[in-house]
Order: structure tokens, then C-alpha cells, then sequence
């Protein structure tokens, strides 16, 4: 990890800590200053100060990165300071209160409480938020509200271009001066019940706007945010055309015993890692009730109530409540095609804040569609994650067997094997044997897909049978020793755009990938 990490993770624990007391006395936490008062001031910490719960009070000295009071839970912090991106993102209900100058998307996802920023704020400020007040009582850059659904943004100063740029609902209140907005954009008057409610929140303040003030609102009738014209992402052909394969060694007898276990490692030294008995992180709402000898021991990717083998799915949706969720887990799971845009600094930010909340062991993965696998993967070694879940569909539709090449030439490319980083593949259904035993002879570490059935005991204990019969029929001692040369097309078509043999071929044609 970087410096400015650790301090960032440390700065969180720490506070987490310190909320649990002062909350039950009604304290402050005060943060900059040391035992005499001396100022002592934070500088740069990402993600911190985020996940604040309800009723708690935080007053910090310093200049901060990204995404502080992100998630804001109901706390109210003060920032005697300054930030930089995403203040406030995401914030649900509370106060943040901030003394200086704030940069770009302050509040973006937002859906209630209150921002104040004394200084001006960059660009994009109140960006998709749906609920709240953001007070400015500087300037605000351009974009201002963009794409707004709910909420009302006060600026006392003046504005860049674009105000409202996409905006669905809300208001925007800009005392100061205001370019023509676009023409999905209605700008009008501010009339006496608006004046009276923005001087009721800016009284307190010792602030106040008049009839001069210009208002901002959707020109559209229908609220857009509602309909989504998001393109469907599917898998439009699975791997019915890949056909398993012995190797030139020989059927391992009956008698002998082979090794279907899969052992998943952080890169902490002390962790004893996930095990699977079949290479299936099987996808559902929550396992906690799954009983016997194979469900309560087969890892699973849920959406809440994890088990210590667990890993989380984390999108903008659970965003916020991830912290009930993570603090005993095996890992999450960011699911980058449900998160908004942003850049890399602002994806630390939000990696660092979950991190404060889990166990040094528990690991962190990247999960994206395979059309964005460079860009995934990148991130991954960057971030010093520990790897990827790749979604094999896309947008429009996906075959898998093009999948396969795609995912193994980045893996190479971008070194995971030597970097001991793991890589899933994710399909949307539940998958059978040969669909786990192909995708592990493709690079990954395992399948993620759902339970479908409903008797995952039984489906486990079918699923460890037939694996064992397959690896028996490969020639294969362990998991680890199956790959490409397992795998066949049974087409010509499949053989193309996979890079595989067609079965009957000894030898890969020029087109092809090879082994």
C-alpha cells in the first residue's frame, strides 16, 4: 500500500473506535489537534471519515483527499479545511460542514442531509444526487446538478457552463450569475416561497438571498431518471461447444485419489485462505442457511448476511449499508458496471474506506464485462488488489468461447500469475461440472454463477462426484494441472474465435491462438 493508504486506513479504525465511546456520552470527536490542543493537522487522507452513523460527530483539522464524508450515515462533520473530489458522495442523511474550498462532485449520488461549503466548489457539484441540500456560498464550476433527479442546490456566487446539464428533478438556486442553460433546462424567476425556504437554511449562516436569484429546473415532464435505457448485457452463446479432452497421460485409476480442492490466498502470510470444494462461488442473496457438509463449506458471493467464507457484492445500491455487511467476511466483490464513473484516485478512496472496515485478511476483487478486460485489469495492478471477476457477458450479447482467449492473453499480459492474482469468470446461470472444469483450464481459479435449484447441499456433493470422475477421465491429479490443451472446439466456428483445436486436429491452424 501506499503511505497516503495507510494513513488513511489507520486515520478510519481509529475514528471507529472513538465513535462507539463518544456516542454513548454525546461527545465530539475532534481529530487535527494533539493532547495540549496543539494543532496538528491531517493532509491527504482518501476515504476518510466516510460511513458516519447516525448521531455521530466528527470535527476535523486538515486538508483531505477524496471522498471524505462519503456515505454519511446520519453523522455531522466539520472540516476545518479543505477537500478534494466526491465530498459527501453518496451521503443518505446528515450535516457536513466545510470551511474552505472543495473540488469537483461534492454530494454526487447524494440522497439526503445537508452540505455546506463556506468556499467555492469545482465542477459537477450535486451530480446525480436525488435528495439534500448542497449550500455554496462561493462559486460552483460547470455542470452544476448534472443529471439531478431530486434535491435543491443553493450557490450564492455564480456558476460555469452547463448548469442542469441532464437534470430530471430538483432545483438549482444560483444567486449570483448563471450562463444559459441547455434546452432541457428551464430557467425562471425564484418566487417567494423558495426565497423563504432557502433564507430558513442560510439564517443560521448569517446568509440570505433575494428576489434576484435565478432558478434552474427540468424543463421535461416525465422523469427520465425512471427509464432505463441502459443496452441489456447477456451471454448469447455458453460453452455447449468446448469439449474436455484427455491430456497424453494416462486414466488415473479408481483406487487413487485426486485433489479437487481449490485454495484461494490473499497476500497476507497469516491468512489460511478460502477453500472450495468444487471451482464454484456460488452467487445468491445470502448462504447463512445453507446446512450439511458441502453448503456450509462452499464459499458463496452474496448481497448481505456473510458468512466468514463469503465474499460481498458491493455496488452503488449497497454502497452506503456495506458496512453491516464487511466487517467478518472473506472478501468483496466491487462490481465496477454498477458503480458510477469515476477516476482512479476516487475508486482508491471508496477501496480504502471499505478496507477500514474489514479484517486485514479479507481480500479485494474488480468485477467488470469482458469488453472492459484491459481496463479491469489495469486497476487490479494498480490498486494492488488481489484480482478480477470477469462477467462474460456484454452488452448486445457475448459468447464465451471468444471470452476464453480474451481473458487468458490479458492474464498474461498483465503478468496475474506472477503477481499471485486471481481471476474468476462469471456466468448467468448455474453452472455444470465441465463448465467449472473448463473455465479453471482457461486461467481461472473458479466459476461465479447462481444456485438455481435449490438444494445446494446436494447439488455440492453431485457436483465433488462428477468433478472427481472428470479428473480421473483427464488424467489429472490436481486442478491446478488441467489447461488448454484439455480443451477442444467442436466446430469450426467455436475453433475460430476461441483459438482452440477442433476436436480430431493435432495441430492449430494459422489463425488461431494455439495453446
Amino acid at each position: 500500500m501506499r503511505d497516503i493508504t495507510n494513513k488513511s486506513v489507520k486515520l478510519n479504525r481509529q475514528l471507529d473506535k472513538l465513535l462507539i465511546e463518544a456516542m454513548k456520552k454525546d461527545l465530539l470527536v475532534k481529530i487535527g489537534w494533539g493532547r495540549d490542543q496543539d494543532e496538528k493537522p491531517r493532509n491527504g487522507e482518501i476515504g476518510a471519515i466516510t460511513h458516519l452513523p447516525d448521531k455521530s460527530k466528527v470535527l476535523l483539522l486538515g486538508d483531505l483527499g477524496e471522498c471524505a464524508g462519503a456515505m454519511n450515515r446520519g453523522g455531522i462533520f466539520t472540516l476545518q479545511g479543505s477537500a478534494t473530489s466526491m465530498l459527501g458522495a453518496f451521503q443518505d442523511s446528515g450535516k457536513i460542514i466545510v470551511e474552505r474550498d472543495v473540488g469537483d462532485k461534492i454530494g454526487y449520488h447524494m440522497k439526503g442531509g445537508t452540505i455546506i461549503v463556506q468556499g467555492s466548489v469545482g465542477n459537477e457539484a450535486g451530480g446525480k444526487m436525488s435528495g439534500g441540500n448542497i449550500i455554496v456560498r462561493g462559486h460552483a464550476g460547470d455542470r452544476l446538478g448534472s443529471k439531478m433527479s431530486g434535491g435543491i442546490g443553493i450557490i450564492l456566487g455564480s456558476t460555469g457552463s452547463e448548469p442542469g446539464l441532464g437534470m430530471t428533478g430538483g432545483k438549482l438556486i444560483i444567486a449570483g450569475s448563471c450562463p444559459p442553460p441547455g434546452e432541457d433546462v428551464l430557467m425562471r424567476s425564484v418566487e417567494r416561497d423558495e426565497i423563504e425556504y432557502c433564507n430558513k437554511e442560510l439564517n443560521p449562516l448569517g446568509l440570505s438571498i433575494n428576489e434576484d436569484a435565478l432558478v434552474l429546473e427540468s424543463a421535461n415532464e416525465k422523469d427520465m431518471e425512471k427509464i432505463d435505457y441502459a443496452p441489456i448485457s447477456e451471454i448469447t452463446e455458453g460453452m455447449e461447444n468446448i469439449v474436455l479432452v484427455p491430456d497424453s497421460n494416462e486414466r488415473i485409476p479408481e483406487h487413487k485419489t485426486v485433489d479437487n480442492y481449490t485454495l484461494i490466498l490473499p497476500s497476507d502470510p497469516d491468512s489460511e485462505g478460502i477453500l472450495f470444494k468444487v471451482p464454484w462461488l456460488v452467487e445468491c442473496e445470502t448462504a447463512k442457511k445453507w446446512k450439511g457438509i458441502y453448503g456450509s463449506k462452499q464459499p458463496a458471493l452474496v448481497s448481505n448476511n456473510p458468512r466468514e467464507i463469503d465474499f460481498v457484492n458491493i455496488n452503488s445500491k449497497t454502497l452506503i449499508d456495506s458496512t453491516n455487511q464487511i466487517s467478518d467476511c472473506a472478501g468483496i466483490i466491487i462490481d465496477m458496471a454498477e458503480m458510477p464513473d469515476m477516476n482512479d484516485a476516487e475508486l482508491e478512496a471508496i477501496i480504502v474506506s471499505l478496507a477500514s472496515r474489514m479484517k486485514e485478511t479479507s481480500m479485494i476483487f474488480l468485477k467488470n464485462h469482458v469488453n472492459r478486460i484491459k481496463e479491469l485489469f489495469r486497476l487490479v495492478i494498480e490498486l494492488k488488489l488481489d484480482g478480477a471477476v470477469v462477467d462474460a457477458s456484454a452488452p448486445g450479447g457475448s459468447r464465451i468461447a471468444a471470452c476464453l482467449p480474451t481473458i487468458g492473453l490479458a492474464v498474461k499480459s498483465w503478468n496475474f500469475k506472477e503477481n499471485n492474482l486471481k481471476v474468476f469468470i462469471k456466468i448467468d446461470k448455474q453452472p455444470s461440472v465441465k463448465e467449472m472444469l473448463i473455465s479453471v483450464a482457461s486461467g481461472c481459479v473458479s466459476i461465479v454463477g447462481p444456485e438455481e435449484k435449490g438444494e445446494i447441499d446436494k447439488n455440492l456433493e453431485l457436483n465433488e462426484l462428477e468433478l472427481k470422475e472428470w479428473m480421473h477421465e483427464l488424467g489429472i491429479d490436481g486442478l491446478e494441472k488441467i489447461g488448454r490443451r484439455n480443451l477442444r472446439a467442436s466446430n469450426y466456428d467455436t475453433a475460430a474465435i476461441s483459438g482452440l483445436r477442433l476436436v480430431g486436429y493435432n495441430k492449430s491452424l494459422p489463425m488461431w491462438l494455439g495453446n
